[in-house]
């Protein structure tokens, strides 16, 4: 990963800002109209800036050409419905939607801007050491206590499809890992990674989890479900600097998605997956 920048350009905010906030008008306030004019106005900022004689002086990476990137994976995120929906055409939707907004600025960065902005590092810098298992089992013991409650008691999990057989609970299983794991293709490896180009960490990974966070509402994640996935969001993206690997970051998400899974079955099913002590 190259070195990010030290200091924060306040015109270079704003234009970052206003495409990020973009995604709390899709997602939260589902106003498409607002969402589609944030990015257009970030992507104008950006343009201005572009202007500036002293940016070719610098050398510095294209950050109208970098936001183009994050505004086309909402856009086309945006393009469809996101409630969670286990029937054959909505998950092909998501499969075509999710996994465009990934590839499409993937190809857009590499073959027509050539500056391969976007990276999916798989394996990082080096062995997980005791840390890095510590935090995996440490993952699973507070999703075992913190999302029963948080998904039973709230009533969020009726904003899943109900599960009462095989097939569904199959299609579940499925449906949350292959978005876990986009996630972090998204979030993680293509806005956190664009972002870096152009700002300290700290802000970057602010930056990503307005993104991220708010995906996760019209996923499902409402009521009090910020006060999770806020810091979740900013987790991942510190673990991702440190560790600069995303099989690590995925297996975060992956262990994480499996106890959602079972709780979704759980609050569902009561007789299955009966092992939650947090349960209302």
């Amino acid at each position: 990963m190259s070195e990010q920048p030290s200091r924060v350009r306040p015109t270079h905010l704003v234009a970052a800002l206003l495409v990020c906030l973009a995604a709390p008008a899709f997602f939260v306030a589902e106003q498409p109209v607002l969402g589609f004019a944030l990015l257009l106005a970030g992507l104008a900022v950006a343009w201005g800036v572009e202007q500036d004689p002293a940016r070719a002086a610098r050398r510095t990476p294209s950050l109208l050409r970098d936001l183009s990137l994050i505004a086309i994976g909402l856009a086309i995120v945006r393009s469809i419905p996101l409630a969670a929906e286990l029937d054959n055409r909505s998950m092909l939707a998501f499969t075509l939607a999710l996994g465009g907004a990934v590839a499409v600025p993937y190809l857009v960065s590499r073959y027509l801007y050539r500056d391969r902005a976007t990276a999916f590092p798989w394996f990082g810098s080096g062995r997980w050491g005791r840390l890095h298992w510590g935090w995996l089992l440490s993952v699973l013991v507070l999703g075992w206590l913190i999302l029963p409650w948080y998904f039973i008691s709230s009533g969020v999990y009726q904003n899943w499809p109900a599960v009462d057989d095989a097939n569904l609970i199959a299609r579940l299983f499925v449906g949350v890992g292959a978005v876990g794991i986009w996630d972090e293709l998204f979030f993680i490896c293509t806005v956190f990674t664009v972002l870096l180009r152009h700002f300290p960490p700290w802000l970057a990974n602010l930056l990503q989890a307005i993104v991220f966070v708010s995906f996760l509402w019209e996923l499902g994640y409402r009521s009090w479900g910020p006060l999770l996935t806020i810091p979740f969001a900013l987790m991942q993206g510190t673990i991702y600097l440190r560790t600069h690997s995303l099989a690590y970051v995925v297996t975060v998400h992956l262990l994480f998605d499996a106890v959602v899974f079972a709780v979704l079955v759980h609050a569902h099913n009561p007789h299955l997956f009966d092992v939650f002590v947090t349960v209302p």
